[in-house]
């Protein structure tokens, strides 16, 4: 099973690589990709300045697993990639890098919306939002 974490926040270049990887594939004509950005949230008057993730990992890429497969079953797809940030990612940076192609558009944008609903309310990933001062609340997916 796949490993979707990555440590930090998730670059340009490395999703800038993963698509590039994909040019060779002539049978896709449709890529969808779901950026996750941590925000600058304002929690009882103060600013949220990075989330830290954190994650019982191996049942979180079980579910990723899961997912990924529901999604090749209900949708006709090429590909499918998953990446999860762990660890503290600053206001402005990247945290959930969701990547799927299929040979026509349609398949790509429904399935792309199902993968990242279901990572959303079912994949065990824990944020800590970390304000200015240090203190910290944990965070609720929306």
């Amino acid at each position: 099973m796949k490993n979707s974490f990555r440590e930090g926040s998730i670059s340009s270049e490395f999703i800038g690589e993963s698509i590039k990887k994909h040019q060779k594939k002539t049978a896709i004509g449709a890529h969808d990709i779901f950026l996750g950005q941590v925000r600058a949230d304002i929690i009882d008057g103060k600013e949220v300045k990075a989330i830290e993730y954190s994650a019982y990992e191996e049942m979180a890429n079980s579910k990723f697993h899961e997912i990924r497969e529901a999604t090749f079953e209900k949708f006709e797809l090429t590909c499918s990639h998953i990446y999860h940030s762990i660890g503290k990612v600053a206001v402005g940076e990247i945290c959930l890098f969701v990547f799927v192609s299929s040979a026509h558009r349609r398949a790509s944008f429904e399935a792309l919306e199902y993968m990242v609903e279901r990572i959303k309310k079912e994949v065990p990933v824990f944020g800590k939002e970390i304000f200015e001062d240090e203190t910290h609340v944990w965070k609720t997916n929306k």
